[in-house]
């Protein structure tokens, strides 16, 4: 009988770095929400692959960054506990961006938990070759950085050599997860976050990160078809008009094009029905907290 290897791979790195992208490709089907607004990704969403006779666990965390707010400590914290209880760190550098201050200071953090990674340069197919060179030298001299990968979420240049990589250091195990599953989050999780990503995608400049989505119920019926409502809660009462938009055309675009994606996702008919409430102070909130999966102690 073959010995089963099993390896949990935290993907960390500044927001907008690429990670959602990355597990997404990685998994071969959405299972991270993304959108070019930072700080997406709010709590830890496990995508499975398997490789062989390997599972490969891979975490996508929240964008690390400083954290100014209860919520933003909460999300920092997540993307760290990952790391720190992972078999392999894959650090994602957007090789467009290069070493900014917030790469820098991963880069110390990973160095005073006296860790190691694996050095992901991502979007690649934007830079030139002269430039990845000096980047990925600036990078190999901290110290921190055993193994160098230069790829393109988006095209999946170099992804599946990435993989195969990380397949090949995962210790022996038992499978953790079921070989047909894909994700640890619950459709009703995934649900909410395709509306939150859809919310993101068009109201993004006059509602930064002050709404919430949850699915409230999710109805299935003898023809296959699944009724789902979900609430998007909002910080204030001006935040309610632009998210209906004029004669409720707003939120139609958004509810349709969620109603698809959820449909997608599990293969079945939706008929999708989003209600918007206020609730104020949600961020500070500790049921707010659970429903995300974060700690609120943190």
């Amino acid at each position: 009988m073959t010995n089963t290897r099993c390896g949990m791979i935290a993907l960390v790195g500044a927001p907008n770095a690429g990670k959602s992208t990355l597990l997404n490709k990685l998994i071969g089907t959405k299972v991270s929400i993304v959108t070019h607004k930072p700080q997406t990704t709010r709590s830890r969403v496990r995508g499975l692959a398997i490789v062989e006779d390997t599972q490969l666990i891979f975490i996508d965390t929240p964008g690390i960054f400083k954290a100014t707010d209860k919520m933003d400590r909460a999300m920092v914290a997540a993307a760290w506990d990952a790391a720190l209880d992972a078999d392999d760190i894959i650090f994602i550098v957007d090789a467009q961006r290069g070493v900014n201050g917030r790469v820098t200071e991963i880069v110390e953090k990973l160095k005073s938990l006296n860790k190691k990674a694996v050095l992901v340069l991502n979007k690649i197919d934007a830079i030139r070759r002269e430039e990845l060179l000096t980047l990925t030298d600036t990078l190999f001299a901290t110290g921190i950085i055993t193994d160098v990968f230069m790829i393109s979420a988006q095209t999946g240049e170099g992804v599946e050599d990435f993989k195969n990589f990380v397949a090949g250091r995962a210790p022996e195990s038992p499978w953790l997860f079921p070989e047909d599953q894909l994700t640890d989050v619950t459709e009703r999780f995934l649900a909410a976050e395709i509306t939150r990503e859809k919310l993101f995608k068009r109201v993004h400049k006059e509602i930064p990160y002050d709404l919430m989505v949850v699915t409230d119920s999710w109805e299935h019926f003898r023809n296959g078809s699944v009724k789902i409502n979900q609430t998007i809660y909002l910080e204030r009462e001006s935040q309610r008009k632009i998210i209906l938009g004029a004669q409720g055309a707003q939120i139609k675009a958004i509810g349709e094009a969620a109603r698809k994606d959820i449909a997608v996702l599990i293969d079945a008919p939706v008929h999708l029905f989003l209600h918007v409430k206020i609730k104020k102070g949600w961020r500070e909130q500790q049921s707010s907290y659970q429903e995300l999966g974060l700690d609120f102690k943190k």
